[in-house]
């Protein structure tokens, strides 16, 4: 008779819990899940409409270099999803179509743009995380610049540095915020006089 120490009996049952556990970078919409390589067309179908998406387009250029080069342009979109304020908002990345990333935010709201407070720390936050709680901006500024990247030999990556500014008047009377972003993520909070 073979006899099982306890902490393997535990082990074995944690085991076989965590493999019927989806993978970290699921999400789950509803009763249904996406997983990153999902086509757009079935995490829309699944998850709904997103209630804020930006999108960008990079070019990549093969055998950079060389006689003849390949350029091929690639389409960047992000969505994002508020669940309610008892959910963490979600970004999903899509590249060319497919799911490549899922990140959890900060907490949802239960109304989009009504939770939008001039003393709140915005600096770090993603566009969607601003959008959820203040709503679109009253102005809108937006320049870019392009980044070359070289991840090896013969291949170029042209990316945009994405630069926006966003200006909120929180009806305090005297001064308005404006956000800067970069690539979709607050660097800075400059008070304007009106």
């Amino acid at each position: 008779m073979i006899r099982r120490s306890r902490g393997a009996a535990v082990l074995l049952l944690l085991l076989v819990a965590t493999a019927s556990l989806p993978a970290a970078a699921a999400l789950r919409c509803g009763s249904r899940l996406v997983d990153t390589g999902d086509a757009d067309f079935r995490v829309r179908d699944r998850c709904g409409e997103p209630f804020w998406t930006e999108t960008y387009l990079a070019t990549d250029v093969f055998a950079q270099g060389r006689d003849v080069q390949r350029l091929r342009e690639v389409r960047w979109d992000v969505w994002y999803y508020n669940f309610g304020p008892r959910a963490l908002m979600q970004k999903l990345v899509f590249v060319d179509g497919a799911l490549r990333s899922i990140e959890s935010l900060g907490y949802g709201v239960g109304e989009i743009g009504a939770n939008c407070d001039a003393r709140m720390g915005y600096s770090g936050m993603s566009a969607g995380e601003v959008v959820a709680r203040c709503g679109e901006p009253q102005w809108r500024r937006s320049s870019n610049d392009t980044v070359v990247q070289r991840p090896g030999q013969g291949l170029e990556r042209w990316r945009d540095e994405r630069r926006e500014a966003w200006t909120y008047d929180f009806g305090d009377g005297q001064l308005l915020r404006t956000l800067h972003l970069v690539n979709g993520r607050v660097t800075a909070v400059e008070h304007t006089a009106r």
